[in-house]
């Protein structure tokens, strides 16, 4: 009986011990090299132990943590504000890229490049306090659905990164968001999505200005770009924001490869990951020749640097999280 006891404690002291940090992740090199790294940085006495203050993780939004495809959720976000307010803007009915919105123009929109999309953006995003923006954020994000799975944009986040930013969290490292898409558009929502606050959002912003109206003092935005968060700028906000080179980072496109150069490329234990969509049938699949989340140089980059290329097909065991919507 004595015998009978021990063995219990045994078995359920082992499973304890061997509970998964990511059951998402398929056992594989990247599920290892991840849980190695964690355990080699936060244990005393470790040749690779990184101090807690010193434990910085930066990760891209779009393509990253949730879905891009078909579009940029901003963008999405950004078109019904376009129809929204196209009655007083009549000059938008025939004035690119705002035609374009207005009679669905995705392929056109596209075409528009990086240029168009801020124009839009700036038009759209303009003109309000950023605590009115937010609001008009929080309340389209309630009803807005993504338009191939009709699922809530907050519910196309992936699941295993969940699961890194909780693991992570969970050893001390602190998250932050570094991403193409506007500061103040995620904000709102990336502590529940995420649990990353708002003051640890670093992305593109318009300009703003400080006003009294009334007593009443507000930041306005302005119908301006002041910093569009990508490639070469990502390590420049970083460096401005946080005053700490990272020691892990995660993308997925071109425009995160000088994120990834900048917080792998010194000595020291660091760790950097590339979200490669490999899996056509859970999600899409695109990499080298996609209009959007483009992954070319980065890609090639990868082996020479010693980074992670997750490969979502074989990596993920499920993609996003349980359907949450009644």
């Amino acid at each position: 009986m004595k015998l009978f006891f021990v063995s219990l404690i045994f078995i359920f002291s082992g499973s304890a011990l061997a509970q998964d940090p990511l059951p998402a992740w398929n056992d594989g090199p990247s599920k290892k090299a991840i849980i190695r790294f964690l355990q080699e940085t936060t244990k005393p006495g470790s040749s690779q132990f990184i101090p807690p203050e010193e434990r910085i993780a930066v990760f891209d939004n779009d393509g990253t943590l949730w879905s891009e495809q078909p579009i940029y959720v901003q963008i999405a976000f950004t078109i019904d504000r376009i129809k929204a307010l196209a009655a007083q803007n009549p000059q938008w009915r025939t004035q690119q890229p705002f035609k374009a919105v207005l009679e669905n123009d995705i392929q056109a929109i596209k075409a528009s490049g990086q240029k168009g999309l801020f124009e839009l953006i700036a038009a759209t995003h303009a003109g309000m306090s950023t605590e009115a923006f937010q609001a008009i954020v929080s309340e389209w994000l309630k009803t807005a659905r993504h338009p191939v799975t009709n699922r809530p944009y907050t519910e196309m986040v992936y699941q295993p990164m969940l699961e890194l930013l909780a693991y992570l969290k969970s050893n001390g490292y602190t998250n932050y968001i570094v991403s193409g898409g506007g500061t103040e558009f995620m904000r709102p929502w990336t502590q529940q999505a995420y649990g990353i606050p708002p003051e640890r959002i670093i992305g593109s912003a318009i300009k703003s200005k400080f006003v009294n109206i009334n007593d009443q003092y507000r930041i306005i935005g302005l119908p301006e770009i002041e910093w569009i968060n990508d490639g070469p700028n990502k390590p420049l906000a970083i460096q401005h924001q946080i005053g700490k080179r990272p020691v892990i980072a995660f993308g997925n496109s071109d425009g995160d490869q000088d994120m990834l150069l900048w917080t792998t490329g010194t000595p020291g234990p660091r760790l950097g990951g590339v979200i490669h969509h490999t899996d056509g049938t859970r999600e899409v699949a695109y990499d080298r020749q996609s209009a959007i989340g483009k992954l070319n140089t980065a890609l090639d980059l990868a082996p020479k640097n010693n980074w992670l290329v997750v490969d979502m097909k074989k990596d993920w065991r499920t993609i996003y999280p349980a359907i949450q919507t009644k």
